[in-house]
């Protein structure tokens, strides 16, 4: 779990640091940049949607927070962050229609609204996950069977 959140949080770092304009300078053109923040948008609906229909509902039968009607749990994290992601593809949309419309202000705006509640979900999942964690709700063969999942 560990590698996948700090894969999406090097993503975001470099959406992030190309979103004042300087992809250019990294080679890209705008539509090539937005098609980047479009698959870091995919990545990580993937990974959540995995998740959530066939990682959670074990952990959840064990850890509350992991369910989906656990108030500030996990699956609401999801949905703050899937709230940002909708912000920030409305976007691109529009960007990848008008190119000339795009604002690097903009961007960084959108982008900084969503780190902290991304960065914090990605950092609290792999907390909540780690071996000792684990050990308090279940046996050493209930968390080899998930490791097969």
């Amino acid at each position: 779990m560990n590698s996948f959140h700090e894969y999406f949080k090097y993503e975001f770092k470099e959406i992030y640091e190309a979103a004042d304009g300087s992809f250019t300078k990294r080679g890209l053109s705008l539509a090539m940049y937005l098609d980047s923040v479009r698959s870091f948008n995919s990545h990580l609906t993937m990974h959540h949607t995995i998740e959530e229909r066939h990682i959670f509902p074990i952990l959840a039968k064990k850890i509350p927070k992991f369910a989906n009607t656990a108030e500030n749990g996990h699956v609401d994290s999801h949905k703050a962050i899937h709230d940002g992601l909708e912000a920030l593809m409305k976007l691109v949309t529009n960007w990848r229609k008008e190119p000339t419309t795009y604002s690097p202000r903009e961007m960084i705006a959108t982008l900084d609204k969503l780190k902290p509640v991304l960065f914090e979900h990605l950092d609290q999942e792999v907390q909540d996950l780690k071996g000792d964690q684990l050990k308090l709700h279940f046996t050493l063969k209930e968390i080899e069977s998930l490791s097969r999942m």
